[in-house]
This record gives C-alpha cells, sequence and structure tokens, in this order.
C-alpha cells in the first residue's frame, strides 16, 4: 500500500512539474507520458491536432466485452511559479492540477500499466488530452470525431469520488449596444452605449429561463464575464459589448435562451460566441450503477449522484449518445492557489476502477449490440 502511494505520488508530482499550460509544455506532458507508459508495456498511440499532441493507449481484448474510455487532460490552468512545486503535507499531495486532474491521470495510466500485464476480457481505451480547460475541441472532440469511442466513459475531473451524470450546457452570448458619440462635456448631446448596456443588464439577468430548476440544478448560472465601451475619457461612447456566460439546464433549449435575450434588448446586436450540448447520461444506466456500486464497496459508503455547474469532455461524447460520467478522486481548491488532491484518495480511485472494470468482463459491447 505505501508503495503503491509512493508510485502515484511519484507521476502525479512529475506531471505537476510539467507546467503544462503552453502548447510546448502540453506537448512535453504528452511525450512524458507517452514514454512511460511504453516503458511500462503500454501500447500507445500519439495523435497530433492543430500542433496540440495527444495519445490514446488501447488494452484488452476488443470483442470480448464492454469498451470503457478514461478520459483525463493533461493541460492545467495558469498559476504562479511556486504552484508548481508538487509537496506532501498531511495526506495531501499539493501543487497546480494534483486535483484538476493530474492525480486522476496518474491513477489510470498506474491502473493501465497493471492490468496489461494480465489484460481484462473486454477493451480499455485511455485518452490523455490536451485542451480541456479551453474546451477541449481540439482533443477530446477531434478523438471522438476520429472514432475513438466506447460503450462508457469516464472523465477524470474532480467528483471527491461521487458521480456527476449531468453538466449544465455552456452559451457564451456577445450583447452590443449603440449610441451616439459626444464630447464628454456635454453628454447630452450624445447617448452612452455604456449606461444603456448596464440598465439593460438586470433585465437580462433575471429573464424568465433564470427561474427553472431541474433534478440536479436549482437554476441556471448567468455571469457578465467581461464589458467592453469606450474609446477616450472626454467621450461619450458609442458601443458597449457585454459578454455574457450562461450556463443553462439540460432540460432548457439554448435557441429559446438566445431569443428571449433579443427579445429583451430588441435595438442591441446578439451574437452567440461559443455553444456546448449539456451532459444527460440516465442516472439508471447499468454503467453508472455499476460504478456506483463498486465505488460503494471499496470507498464504504454511498455515492451521490449528481450535475456539474461546469463543463467538461463528457459532452463531445454524449453528443454521439455515448454514455459519460465525470468521476475523480478528492481534493480541494482546483483552480486556486492551495490545490491539493487526497493521497488515499488516489488508492481508492485505482482500486474503485479496477474493480469497476472487473464487473464489466463478459458484458456485451456496442458493436454486438448493433449487430
Amino acid at each position: 500500500m505505501i508503495i503503491l502511494e509512493e508510485a502515484l505520488v511519484r507521476l502525479t508530482s512529475s506531471l505537476i512539474q510539467m507546467e503544462s499550460t503552453t502548447p510546448e509544455r502540453i506537448n512535453y506532458a504528452v511525450e512524458f507520458c507517452a514514454s512511460w507508459l511504453q516503458r511500462h508495456g503500454v501500447p500507445v498511440r500519439l495523435w497530433e491536432n492543430q500542433g496540440l499532441k495527444m495519445i490514446t493507449a488501447t488494452i484488452g481484448q476488443a470483442n470480448a466485452g464492454s469498451t470503457l474510455v478514461l478520459n483525463g487532460h493533461l493541460d492545467v490552468v495558469p498559476g504562479h511559479t511556486e504552484n508548481f512545486i508538487p509537496r506532501v503535507e498531511a495526506g495531501r499531495l499539493h501543487g497546480r492540477g494534483s486535483y484538476d486532474m493530474l492525480g486522476a491521470v496518474a491513477a489510470m495510466m498506474a491502473l493501465i500499466a497493471d492490468l496489461v500485464q494480465q489484460p481484462p476480457k473486454g477493451r480499455i481505451i485511455l485518452q490523455l488530452v490536451p485542451d480541456e480547460e479551453k474546451g477541449g475541441e481540439l482533443g477530446s472532440a477531434y478523438l471522438v470525431e476520429q472514432g475513438s469511442i466506447g460503450d462508457f466513459v469516464i472523465c477524470g475531473e474532480p467528483t471527491n469520488l461521487d458521480i456527476a451524470v449531468q453538466a449544465k450546457g455552456v452559451l457564451q452570448v456577445k450583447v452590443e449596444f449603440s449610441g451616439i458619440s459626444a464630447h464628454g462635456s456635454r453628454p447630452w448631446l450624445g447617448k452612452n452605449a455604456i449606461v444603456a448596456a448596464m440598465q439593460k443588464y438586470n433585465q437580462l439577468a433575471t429573464l424568465d429561463f433564470m427561474k427553472e430548476s431541474s433534478r440536479f440544478f436549482p437554476a441556471p448560472s448567468f455571469n457578465l464575464a467581461k464589458i467592453e465601451g469606450g474609446a477616450a475619457l472626454n467621450q461619450v461612447p458609442d458601443r458597449c459589448s457585454l459578454y455574457l456566460d450562461i450556463r443553462y439546464l439540460p432540460t432548457q433549449n439554448p435557441g429559446d435562451i438566445l431569443e428571449s435575450i433579443r427579445q429583451a434588448v430588441p435595438d442591441a446586436h446578439v451574437e452567440m460566441l461559443r455553444h456546448g450540448s449539456p451532459v444527460t447520461t440516465d442516472a439508471c444506466n447499468p454503467y453508472v450503477q455499476t460504478l456506483q456500486q463498486s465505488t460503494a464497496h471499496i470507498f464504504g459508503r454511498e455515492t451521490v449522484l449528481f450535475g456539474q455547474d461546469g463543463s467538461a469532455d463528457t459532452r463531445f461524447f454524449a453528443q454521439y449518445g455515448i454514455p459519460a460520467v465525470e468521476f475523480g478522486p478528492i481534493g480541494a481548491n482546483h483552480h486556486g492557489p492551495d490545490e491539493y488532491v487526497e493521497i488515499e484518495s488516489l488508492v481508492l480511485y485505482q482500486k474503485i476502477l479496477r474493480s469497476f472494470i472487473k464487473q464489466l468482463e463478459g458484458k456485451v459491447n456496442r458493436d454486438e449490440i448493433e449487430k
């Protein structure tokens, strides 16, 4: 047990030190992981998309059972230099990315390296991707488009050993207000676009769609992320743009939300900048239930199913009707200055995944169902 913990801490610490916040550093981390897996006898395929590298590692038997995808991202959000110096204190491994989600990646890698010695009945695909923090379109989305899919997907995002079966959709919108410029000393001669935007903001933030709820979410979220307007201090601004980050419920229609915004500000120009689909994995899905059972058995407590307010790479699989969940170890403060993962939970996480894979042996895979 101690040796296992030390190995996971060592591997996670190495990944933290990669400081994978730029394309160059991310690619270096991908190459490190590829080399590590190959040294442990795991066959690896290297992919590249628009200058970003990623790997898949496949073990097991293709037609003997289910295909499980273990998905992890190697990129992390930027931080100060000290954030990338790993340290162990009171059973916790501190460092940028330890919780989101390099600890889970290390546990997945170690598990694959162990299972390759006695491959399971079924197939396991490990995906290590480069750009989840910036949207995932160049990494996981690309792999899905290339056919790297399975019957069930686990993204090792931070969940404290609970299981996220749903995630809100993402709708990022630019609302541009027009005005009339004038000299700043005579504002009555112009029309201030910034004032007009501020007067409308509260109305936008309290539209009817914001009052809705669903099983896992009490409400959508509405964030005024950025404001642009004004050119000079002595001029009435004739343009102001509000940038909105809306996380909508899986039960809501993004087109309806956009239309409600347009109706609320008919004189403004409303532009959708980005859309990400929600995730709605069925809580009664047999893979979800098996993961619940494995977690409860190993962890010794009931596992909670919940919905994530943020989005993850699960959505790219969900778009193809593939059940996908977020499931990762215990920790805190991801994206913050004192991020950490509990070391014992990394061991538990690896054991849970092993138990889950054992339970999957012999289950019919997607290809057999379609036949």
